[in-house]
């Protein structure tokens, strides 16, 4: 600390030694003084006059916010006009790689009225996308593509029971895939109320643009949660 000091010590102007020198000091420090002062009076003038313009300064920012809302709510009618006829055929998600067949379950969903969004990422928590519809329903998919025919199993279905309430709030739950599940996987979704769609319900959904709220066989227009039962295992 001692050599700390001396160092900065050692930048500092000696001080005034003789009486003229100390007259200089405290002149100099009287004008510093005034010169601070009328830079404080400067500030808080410019702050009073700013007060005058803070509703301005308000209302303006209120105003473009409300624009760039306005801009991305109508961007999202658009795009959900756009794929109000959205079919796709099973050879087309057949070949897609597995972030393109993610991207075609959100847009399968906002096609049928759910305002999804791409989730799915490392590190997604068993989701890939989430939506609500219009009877304010959280929907959570996740999505299994294969190129060879493969088949979902019961672990999928218990990692998605495990996160889509607790995680991401669902009140419908499913699993999708262009392949199938195992039977223990099948049973263990329709005991713990996880949906699931093999090849053939997605072939309904995607292709013959049957809604998937008829797919997965729920009531279009009630509101209701995920049952939380005991888990169990397949």
């Amino acid at each position: 600390m001692n050599r700390r000091w001396t160092r900065w010590r050692a930048l500092l102007p000696p001080p005034p030694r003789h009486r003229n020198e100390r007259i200089a000091a405290v002149i100099a420090g009287f004008f510093g003084f005034l010169i601070v002062l009328q830079l404080v009076r400067a500030a808080l003038g410019a702050l009073v006059r700013a007060w005058y313009l803070l509703p301005a300064l308000a209302a303006a920012a209120a105003a473009v916010a409300l624009v760039l809302w306005a801009r991305r709510q109508a961007a999202h009618r658009a795009r959900a006009l756009r794929l109000k006829d959205l079919c796709l055929t099973l050879a087309e998600l057949d070949a897609l790689d597995p972030t393109g067949f993610e991207l075609a379950v959100r847009d399968l969903m906002i096609r049928d009225g759910i305002a999804a969004r791409h989730v799915g990422q490392r590190g997604d928590q068993a989701a890939d996308a989430v939506g609500t519809d219009p009877v304010g329903r959280v929907f959570v998919a996740q999505c299994k593509h294969t190129t060879v025919a493969g088949r979902v199993v019961s672990r999928t279905m218990y990692e998605v029971k495990g996160t889509a309430g607790p995680v991401h709030g669902a009140d419908i739950a499913f699993v999708v895939t262009n392949g199938g599940f195992t039977r223990d996987a099948k049973t263990w979704g329709e005991i713990n109320h996880v949906h699931w769609l093999d090849r053939d319900k997605l072939r309904q959904w995607a292709e013959h643009g049957t809604s998937l709220h008829k797919v997965l066989r729920i009531p279009a227009r009630t509101r209701t949660r995920m049952r939380r039962q005991p888990q169990v295992t397949g």
